[in-house]
């Protein structure tokens, strides 16, 4: 096989790397019967729509996804904008029907914060319990007898 060969299967890998991670790269899922006309409005629709997570794809935003579900909070947003409500009308209105769930970035609270250091509460307890039985249980060891002693050395000698 020659250079020449190498490099030309270098190129078209590299030519396929580039063409996947454009394939992957987010498109959004906004079309375009569901655009508003006032260009102001959709504006803030977007915006909103890119801070609302979709209920079925869980870590996707509603501006992103195909989903059903997804479209039908798009066109909840649009309605609820041009009915007059405030950004913040909007966001409230889709807390009090689903829930803080689905805010992709949900406001600060005490429940919240319970939820944010359980986690690393409970690794720490767990961590302390192991280490604590470690301990416990290092004192317990005893020593190899002298036949067993010299039995292990000439095991570890083959």
């Amino acid at each position: 096989m020659t250079f020449r060969f190498y490099a030309q299967c270098a190129v078209a890998r590299i030519t396929f790397l580039l063409l996947a991670l454009l394939m992957a790269t987010p498109v959004h899922a906004v079309q375009p019967d569901e655009m508003l006309d006032d260009p102001v409005l959709e504006q803030r629709a977007r915006q909103i729509s890119k801070e609302v997570r979709c209920l079925v794809c869980r870590n996707e935003s509603i501006d992103d996804s195909n989903a059903d579900l997804a479209r039908d909070l798009r066109l909840l947003v649009r309605e609820r904008l041009v009915a007059g409500d405030t950004d913040q009308g909007v966001r409230d209105y889709l807390v009090a029907r689903y829930g803080e769930y689905v805010l992709l970035q949900p406001s600060f609270s005490a429940a919240n914060l319970m939820l944010w250091l359980a986690g690393p509460v409970l690794f720490i307890i767990g961590l302390a319990g192991a280490l604590i039985y470690l301990r416990r249980q290092g004192g317990r060891t005893e020593a190899l007898s002298e036949e067993e002693q010299a039995r292990l050395d000439d095991i570890l000698r083959k």
